[in-house]
């Protein structure tokens, strides 16, 4: 979490946890909507990933509290075309925000190269600069960055596995 935009002593993040074609999934709430989409495969694993992402943050688990949330997560992940129709508590720098948001133009089914992204930007950034800030993104498949690909079209890292990347690739209809 951006350290200059909240104050995390006084912040507290509601999660729980769905099952999905992908694994698992945790789902994270602040005040301004989701702040995490995680996949995994283990509640543990997952909840140190959330902790580790959000230091200082109060994390409480609330499946029931969260069990509406969670299901619409679930539904966008079983069809990652969709949107979702929920807030999104996006926080990172300026270049970061700019990579998600240029990801979430993105439309389902089609991918851009790192470097046609980094382009594409208001800000100056480079490809290896946009690969970064996909892998900072804590907000799988609602910000898309499984939709990126290496120059040559082929699949490299995500942060959740490159078989989740290709398999969520594969449902959208990308060959």
């Amino acid at each position: 979490m951006d350290a200059m935009t909240h104050d995390p002593a006084n912040e507290t993040l509601c999660f729980g946890y769905g099952e999905t074609k992908l694994g698992l999934v945790l789902v994270a709430l602040s005040g301004r909507g989701v702040a995490a989409i995680l996949l995994g495969d283990e509640p543990p694993a997952l909840r140190r990933e959330l902790a580790a992402a959000c230091p200082g943050v109060r994390l409480i688990e609330d499946d029931d509290r969260l069990s509406g949330t969670v299901a619409k997560v679930v539904a966008l992940i079983a069809s990652p075309g969709r949107k979702l129709d929920l807030p999104l508590d996006l926080r990172g720098s300026e270049l970061e925000l700019a990579v998600w948001e240029a990801l979430r133009g993105i439309p389902s089914g089609e991918t851009r190269t790192y470097g046609a992204l980094a382009k594409g930007l208001a800000v100056p950034a480079t490809a290896q600069e946009v690969g970064a800030a996909c892998a900072a993104n804590r907000l799988a498949v609602a910000v898309p960055c499984h939709r990126v690909v290496k120059a040559d079209g082929s699949i490299s890292g995500y942060r959740w596995g490159v078989q989740r990347k290709r398999r969520l690739l594969n449902m959208e209809g990308v060959a």
